[in-house]
């Protein structure tokens, strides 16, 4: 026998398999804030823009053309949808602690690619609002730059630190999790793409009563200003200078006083196109009227022009005004009237707020007495309710309720989401049960 055979005692001990270390407590707890922080901040703004991919896709038009990057606008859709899904199904990762090593780093070379992007945004301001988090919170282009440090320095700490706490969820079924999420953000984005944001975060609400230049303020709310030996001065309406004073009207100014409400951000103004006159009151006068609004009118097909006439025809049979409002050229107007046949009026009003008052290109407004009662993208209207024509011009919209919509996705969501945890974690129940008999 060898000498280390005569001696047991020197036989090395067969190596036992050594657990995960337990991290502290307080480490696992600041890495569960910091995905709560991280997480929740991807997981808003993915959701924001899920909501809204129109207001992404032309915020994603803004970036490219200040960047000069003209020749990637046939993108921005298909950039609108993948980037609302991808953060927030990114963010739910984080938050869940999914895949815990892949999230981290992934929101991090997304955190390095934008940061410096925003840091020049803020420094040129060649986009005024960098829509993180669409019309649902604004910010500065210097509050999302630091926003975006802070998020960076926190998913570098995840890259770290993310495996000193588990994951909600286990690896097996990761990737329904995953799936589940995916099919969450992308009916987000096909209702607020194809008919209308299922929460609406701009002024133009269903329900507001659309004001105009005229009707926001009376003539109290104003000064008058009339100039006289190169001298400027403000007058109130009761004490303005007669004609023959020697005073020069020069310009009308609203007063600089708490007590006068400034134009509102419902308020619009409506141009005849051929002319420039302001016929906001004019229009807006119908007991009844249906907007057709058309923000990019170069980009619009020949083929809705059709279903716009239809439409036409539609309204005029139940006796409601119609009215196309644009911001297009007069030259694209000319056009569009030739072409499409319109026997509608075209008026022209702001880019923007066109674009705000309802989602599309096409987009219908149905208002009443001034108020928006619906409104809804064209291609989102059956062409068999028109052909029809037994429906109102008011129920022609009925059938889309935001609110209904998004409740039943949210409980949709939330009910999955328990079944798989349930599912995966039950195990888990019966070891601690186990683990307590055993200890009585």
């Amino acid at each position: 026998m060898t000498k280390e055979q005569n001696n047991p005692q020197e036989t090395p001990a067969p190596q036992q398999q050594s657990e995960q270390p337990q991290h502290p407590l307080w480490q696992r707890l600041v890495v569960a804030l910091v995905r709560m922080l991280v997480g929740g901040t991807f997981l808003i703004s993915g959701f924001a823009k899920a909501i809204d991919p129109w207001g992404t896709y032309y915020k994603l038009n803004d970036y490219l053309m200040a960047l000069g990057w003209e020749s990637m606008l046939g993108l921005t859709t298909f950039g609108a949808f993948a980037l609302a899904i991808v953060e927030f199904v990114l963010g739910a990762m984080i938050v869940a602690g999914l895949c815990r090593r892949i999230a981290p780093l992934m929101a991090t070379l997304i955190m390095m690619y934008m940061t410096p992007l925003t840091l020049w945004l803020a420094v040129t301001n060649a986009v005024p609002d960098c829509g993180c988090f669409g019309d649902m919170i604004a910010l500065s282009n210097w509050a999302t730059f630091f926003k975006n440090i802070a998020l960076l320095a926190g998913c570098i700490y995840l890259v770290i630190r993310n495996k000193r706490l588990m994951s909600v969820y286990g690896p097996a079924v990761q990737w329904i999790v995953l799936f589940v999420l995916f099919v969450f953000a992308l009916s987000l984005c096909i209702h607020g793409y194809f008919t209308q944001p299922l929460i609406d975060f701009r002024p133009y609400k269903v329900g507001t009563t659309l004001a105009t230049n005229a009707t926001s303020h009376n003539e109290n709310d104003y000064v008058f200003v009339y100039e006289k030996d190169g001298v400027e001065k403000e007058f109130a309406l009761d004490s303005v200078p007669d004609d023959d004073s020697g005073w020069n009207y020069v310009d009308r100014r609203t007063k600089n006083s708490a007590n006068v409400v400034e134009r509102p951000k419902d308020a619009i103004t409506i141009a005849a196109w051929d002319n420039g006159d302001d016929v906001s009151d004019e229009m807006l006068a119908n007991n009844e009227l249906l907007l057709i609004l058309i923000p990019e009118m170069d980009k619009v097909s020949v083929a809705y022009t059709f279903r716009i006439n239809e439409l036409n025809e539609y309204a005029n049979q139940h006796g409601v005004a119609v009215a196309g409002l644009t911001s297009g050229t007069d030259e694209q107007i000319a056009e569009w009237n030739d072409i499409a046949m319109a026997h509608y009026p075209l008026y022209t009003a702001d880019g923007s707020e066109i674009k705000m008052i309802a989602r599309g290109n096409p987009a219908i407004v149905y208002m009443r007495d001034r108020k928006i009662v619906w409104k809804r993208t064209l291609m989102s209207i059956d062409a068999d309710d028109l052909h029809d024509g037994e429906q109102s011009i008011e129920e022609l919209g009925s059938d889309f309720v935001p609110g209904d919509i998004l409740k039943s996705n949210l409980t949709s969501l939330i009910v999955a989401l328990l079944l798989v945890l349930i599912i995966n974690r039950t195990h888990l129940l019966f070891r601690i049960k186990r683990r307590i008999k055993k200890e009585k």
